[in-house]
């Protein structure tokens, strides 16, 4: 069985998507963009920033669902180019302890003012 999670604590999707499913005992989280989901706007500001909003984004679906940040097995990183990896990283780094998930990061283009994208998949007993 699955079920859709939603919270208004990260942005509204834009198109024909949930925010997260939950498939048993996993969390399927759909590609968070560094929207400000009080704003509803991509906020300004460098890598380092962007990171940081969609960080609060996962971690918010992650929450309205049950799970927390230690829950994440895997994530796919998409960043508008892949100079900016350094940066993102030394950021993305803050977020996990000594067993981080799984990780692709990938250079593509993104929606206009986007400079990373991330999505993700949790597991929780």
């Amino acid at each position: 069985m699955k079920q859709v999670i939603q919270t208004e604590n990260a942005p509204k999707p834009v198109g024909s998507y949930s925010q997260a499913i939950k498939a048993g005992n996993f969390l399927f989280i759909s590609g968070q963009l560094a929207v400000d989901p009080k704003e509803g706007k991509m906020i300004d500001g460098d890598v380092k920033a962007q990171t940081a909003q969609v960080m609060r984004n996962i971690k918010a679906i992650l929450n309205a669902a049950g799970y927390d940040i230690n829950d994440v097995v895997q994530v796919t990183v998409y960043l508008s180019s892949i100079s900016l990896f350094s940066e993102f990283n030394s950021e993305y780094s803050k977020y996990f302890g000594k067993a981080p998930p799984a990780r692709v990061t990938a250079g593509v283009e993104l929606m206009r003012g986007a400079l990373v994208e991330i999505s993700a998949i949790a597991y929780k007993e």
